[in-house]
């Protein structure tokens, strides 16, 4: 309930969490320390994360004013009621947010009237229903295709803030009114570039959106067809960045989406370098995200360019083979699965003295004693070993037991 409430101005654009400890960079946007710090100084970044602008400063200046307002703000939600029982919130009519709506069109203030919008459907679920019921997607996603295809600074951030309303709803199929003009090629197209090209809370908005509609079983291939290989490197590069975890985490689930419905697709991620960013983060990734990462390679080695770029990585095999016993069941499962493929199509000299070294031959024998009978996990393994023990049998770390096992001379 205190996040739903909160003013936006609380929140750092970065995480979009409730600040704690609120600095003033030199573009006066205001961010949380550790997350602007990390901005800066780990990821080497040279801009503004919010309004995209260069800075030549990386300057930080307490901001003491928005951390007492903070404070105060969370005071008011535990203090007690008495006080506030004699002001009750005012409600809004719903003649002035349809006002906002005619306004959109005409008025040349429109970033303001989309945050004033925005204050009104963060109010509750009765407002968001109201919103919808009075024609604000419809207001809203107009606005959003008119004013993309202006050049201006202006009319580009009234798209982001039109996002920032638009993130806010439900966008199930139950809903199916918002999700049919939403879902529709030039409105995605226009999320699909604040994606790569808007601030990171806009950027932050644009995933939301996508990751809701994902769930829907959308049709990407048109907006891939669209987009091409830009649109893998703007998930990618959310992803990379791992600022925002929550955006981090939905970046990787819209991928899996989008790699499991379409084989065409996962060529056009390879190209964007997603086997190379999945194995290089692969090692630092908690359990969840380790996971979602070993799905994504495994789906990306059922073809030959995955499975090439997994074997080229000078890092791929040994990651992999890290993972085995080590994350949790699912990635072990996960990373039998890949190397298995790679040691089908592509058992190269190398390729199995490294799963040797790293300690993927060893761990497969104690998955022997762990999986059970029918397990097509140990039924991979037993092949694995099968087709290449007579290339490990001669190095001493092969179990002797092993060889009559799998009967071998």
């Amino acid at each position: 309930m205190e996040k739903m409430n909160c003013p936006p101005d609380f929140r750092c654009p970065i995480s979009m969490e409730i600040m704690k400890d609120p600095v003033t960079i030199v573009t006066g946007v205001s961010y949380e320390r550790k997350n602007i710090e990390k901005w800066f100084f780990v990821y080497n970044k040279k801009t503004c994360p919010t309004t995209m602008q260069c800075v030549e400063s990386f300057d930080m200046t307490p901001n003491h004013t928005l951390k007492r307002l903070i404070l105060a703000w969370k005071e008011t939600l535990v203090a007690p009621s008495s006080t506030s029982s004699s002001m009750p919130q005012p409600l809004i009519k719903h003649d002035e947010m349809v006002s906002l709506f005619t306004a959109l069109e005409s008025s040349p203030f429109k970033v303001s009237s989309m945050k004033k919008i925005r204050a009104i459907v963060e109010l509750g679920d009765e407002t968001k229903s109201d919103f919808i019921r009075s024609g604000g997607v419809e207001a809203v996603v107009g606005m959003l295709i008119n004013q993309f295809d202006n050049s201006d600074f202006v009319s580009f951030q009234a798209c982001e803030e039109a996002l920032g309303i638009l993130h806010l709803l439900p966008l199930s199929k139950q809903d199916e009114k918002s999700f049919q003009l939403i879902s529709k090629p030039d409105p995605m197209r226009s999320i699909a570039i604040i994606l790569q090209r808007g601030s990171a809370e806009a950027r932050f908005y644009a995933i939301t959106i996508f990751r809701k509609i994902a769930k829907t079983g959308f049709n990407w291939n048109p907006l891939i067809e669209d987009q091409g290989i830009d649109l893998f490197k703007s998930l990618l590069e959310l992803v990379y960045d791992g600022i925002c975890n929550k955006a981090s985490s939905y970046a990787l689930e819209i991928l899996f989406e989008i790699l499991s419905s379409s084989k065409k697709s996962r060529l056009k991620a390879i190209e964007a370098g997603a086997i190379c960013i999945l194995i290089e983060l692969l090692p630092d990734s908690n359990r969840s995200k380790s996971e979602k990462m070993l799905l994504l390679i495994k789906l990306l080695c059922e073809s030959p360019e995955g499975r090439m770029a997994t074997v080229d990585h000078s890092l791929g095999i040994p990651v992999i083979s890290k993972t085995l016993l080590q994350v949790s069941n699912l990635a072990t499962k996960l990373g039998v699965k890949i190397l298995w493929r790679v040691c089908n199509f592509h058992p190269t000299e190398r390729v199995l003295e490294e799963m040797l070294m790293h300690g993927a031959v060893k761990k497969m024998v104690t998955l022997l004693h762990l999986e059970g009978r029918l397990s097509s996990t140990k039924k991979k393994v037993l092949e694995t070993l099968k087709m290449h023990c007579n290339s490990w049998k001669r190095h001493q770390c092969f179990p002797c037991d092993l060889k009559d096992y799998l009967g071998v001379k």
